[in-house]
């Protein structure tokens, strides 16, 4: 399979990353710093966003799968501390990007034999706290806007589909803290593996809670 990874030099697109490689597929990772071996691409700007779907499509014909993985989080104490600048940071990282990707290689997973793609959202998007305000209603509109690719997907063999968390947790966060128990946290190995899982299902436009313990 040819599987697109974006945000894969984080720990969740690095996870993800490992695991189909390790099975053999061509995986093509995709971060903003280039770092580990990933093509720097600037999921903000649209016309490369485009122009990698173009490469992709030239290369290999085909696309199996597209994870966007672009994080952040921004938060406040109470909803007066609320800052806009924070917002508009979240805005672009996880709506804007999401945008200038599924409607870049849209076409792609069309035609693809039964492709999959998703995203990580948060138990916070349906749940905000008055210090969650902007990353919850960013989490929500990210949510959104896939429910709309995955109708647009809903005559295809491809399928959209939300992966809800508490919050992930990688075992450099277990080494800082090693007091720490991580309550409810998803381990971005089983988030990887949760993504693989996602081809034994025609399930589209679902949320999948990944929320442990």
């Amino acid at each position: 399979m040819i599987i697109l990874v974006t945000g894969a030099a984080g720990p969740a697109g690095q996870a993800v990353v490992r695991r189909f490689t390790g099975q053999g597929h061509t995986v093509i990772g995709v971060d903003k710093s280039g770092a580990d071996g990933t093509l720097a691409v600037d999921l903000l700007d649209f016309d490369a966003v485009k122009g990698l779907a173009r490469e992709v499509a030239a290369e290999h014909g085909h696309l199996d799968g597209i994870f966007h993985l672009v994080g952040g989080w921004r938060g406040s104490k109470t909803f007066a501390e609320t800052s806009l600048d924070d917002w508009a940071l979240l805005h672009d990282l996880l709506i804007r990007t999401l945008q200038h990707v599924t409607l870049a290689f849209e076409p792609l997973l069309k035609a693809s034999e039964r492709g999959r793609f998703a995203i990580v959202s948060a138990k916070t998007a349906a749940h905000p706290g008055q210090g969650d305000a902007v990353y919850g209603t960013a989490k929500a509109a990210s949510e959104a806007w896939t429910l709309a690719f995955a109708d647009a997907l809903k005559d295809t063999a491809s399928t959209a589909n939300i992966l809800v968390v508490k919050a992930l947790v990688h075992d450099g966060m277990r080494a800082a803290a090693p007091e720490r128990r991580f309550p409810g946290f998803t381990d971005v190995d089983d988030l990887a593996e949760a993504i693989d899982r996602l081809w034994e299902t025609d399930a589209n436009g679902t949320r999948i809670d990944l929320t442990t313990g």
